[in-house]
C-alpha cells in the first residue's frame, strides 16, 4: 500500500473555498510561517510591552523560523533566548505579565508545555479569579501542537482537550493564514492568558490572503468560528490541521451528492455555539473532526453540549465524532498516517451519518 500525504496535493485555489464569494480582493499567497512572522512583527512594533521568549526564538530565528529576522530588528530585550527550562521561562513570562508587560511564550512543541503545566494552570489561568479581578495575566502561549511526521508518541500529542478544559484560559486553534494572523493578533491584545495551538505540518503550507487580512489591525474575535463551506446535508465541525482534511472530504462528498457544511472552529474556548447550533438547525446532522484522542476531546465536549440543549431535537441522526485512534502515536510514518483522520476516513464517517451505505 502506498501512503501519500494529502497536504501535498492541496489546490491553493480552493482554500478558502468561499474566497471568490468574498468582496475583498485576493492579493497574494503566503505561508502560515510567514503569517505568524508578520503578525508577531506588527505586534512588536505596535506595543513596546510585547516581547517574545523561548528556546531559540532570538539569534537562531526560531526552531521553525517563525521569529526569523525579529531579533535583528528588535534586539535582546524584545526577543529572549532561554535555556531548555519550560517551567522556568514560563514562570518568568507570567511574572512579567503580572508586572504589566505582554509576553509571548513560545514552546518548541506543546508536548514540552507539560513541564510548565503548573505555571499555566495555577499561575496564569486562575490568577484573575483568585485576585478578585485585580490582576490580569495578558500572556500568549504559542507553538506547534499535535503530530507532525515521525515524531513518535512523546512528541505528537494533541493537547486541545486538555487546555480547553481549564477555566481562565482562552484557546485558539487556527488553520489558514487568515486564522493565524487574526488569532495571534487577538491573543496578544487580549487581557487574559491565551493558548494558540499551531501545527508544524501547516507552517510551510500556502493560503491566499486579502488586503483585509494583511491590514495591521486585522483581528479575529476570540470565540468566533467561520463557515468555510456552506452545505445542507451534514455539519462538519473541525479545527486546526484537521480542517484541511475536512475540506478535502467535503469536496469528495459534494461529488457524490452530499453537501457538507464545514465549520472551522478557530477557537476552542470559548466555542462559537451560536454558529454550531445554527448549522445543525440547517443540516440536521453533525460530525466533529479532530486529530486528537477520542476520550475527553473537543468532539466529546461538542456532542455532550448538543445533547443538553434544545438543538438536540433538530438532529435526524446521532452526532458522531471522527477522531484520532486511542493509542500513543506510532513512530513509523505509514502507521502514524492512519492514526489520525484523513479525507477518506471523514468521507466514510459522514456517509454513515447521512444514511449512505459504505
Amino acid at each position: 500500500m502506498q501512503f501519500i500525504c494529502p497536504l501535498r496535493g492541496i489546490l491553493l485555489s480552493n482554500i478558502p473555498h468561499n474566497a471568490q464569494k468574498q468582496s475583498y480582493r485576493l492579493i497574494k499567497k503566503m505561508t502560515v510561517r510567514d503569517a505568524l512572522n508578520s503578525a508577531l512583527d506588527e505586534e512588536l512594533a505596535r506595543d513596546e510591552s510585547v516581547f517574545i521568549m523561548g528556546e531559540e526564538v532570538a539569534q537562531y530565528d526560531g526552531a521553525y523560523k517563525v521569529t526569523k529576522g525579529l531579533w535583528k530588528k528588535y534586539g535582546d530585550k524584545r526577543l529572549i533566548d532561554t535555556p531548555i527550562t519550560e517551567a522556568g521561562f514560563c514562570g518568568i513570562a507570567i511574572g512579567a505579565a503580572l508586572a504589566g508587560l505582554r509576553p509571548i511564550c513560545e514552546f518548541m512543541t506543546f508536548n514540552f508545555s507539560m513541564q510548565a503545566i503548573d505555571r499555566i494552570v495555577n499561575g496564569a489561568a486562575k490568577n484573575f479569579y483568585m485576585s478578585a479581578g485585580k490582576y490580569s495575566v495578558p500572556i500568549v502561549f504559542r507553538g506547534p501542537n499535535g503530530n507532525a511526521k515521525g515524531l513518535a508518541a512523546q512528541h505528537s500529542q494533541c493537547f486541545a482537550g486538555w487546555y480547553m478544559s481549564i477555566p481562565g484560559l482562552k484557546v485558539m486553534s487556527p488553520t489558514t493564514c487568515e486564522d493565524y494572523r487574526g488569532s495571534l493578533k487577538a491573543a496578544v491584545r487580549d487581557p487574559d492568558p491565551v493558548v494558540v495551538l499551531e501545527s508544524e505540518v501547516l507552517y510551510n503550507i500556502e493560503f491566499p490572503v486579502s488586503d483585509e487580512v494583511m491590514d495591521k489591525n486585522f483581528v479575529i474575535p476570540i470565540g468566533k468560528a467561520k463557515i468555510e463551506k456552506s452545505g445542507k446535508h451534514i455539519t462538519l465541525a473541525s479545527h486546526g490541521q484537521a480542517t484541511l482534511y475536512t475540506m478535502q472530504a467535503a469536496e469528495i462528498l459534494a461529488g457524490e451528492g452530499i453537501e457538507a457544511e464545514v465549520i472551522n472552529l478557530r477557537c476552542l474556548r470559548p466555542l462559537d455555539w451560536d454558529t454550531i447550533f445554527k448549522s445543525i438547525t440547517k443540516t440536521h446532522r453533525l460530525m466533529t473532526v479532530e486529530l486528537g484522542w477520542p476520550v475527553c476531546g473537543v468532539g466529546s465536549e461538542i456532542v455532550a453540549t448538543i445533547m443538553e440543549n434544545p438543538v438536540f431535537f433538530q438532529l435526524d441522526a446521532p452526532a458522531v465524532r471522527c477522531t484520532g485512534i486511542d493509542v500513543p502515536m506510532p513512530y513509523a510514518e505509514n502507521i502514524e498516517y492512519e492514526c489520525t483522520p484523513k479525507e477518506h476516513h471523514i468521507v466514510s464517517f459522514a456517509k454513515k451519518v447521512c444514511g449512505v451505505k459504505v
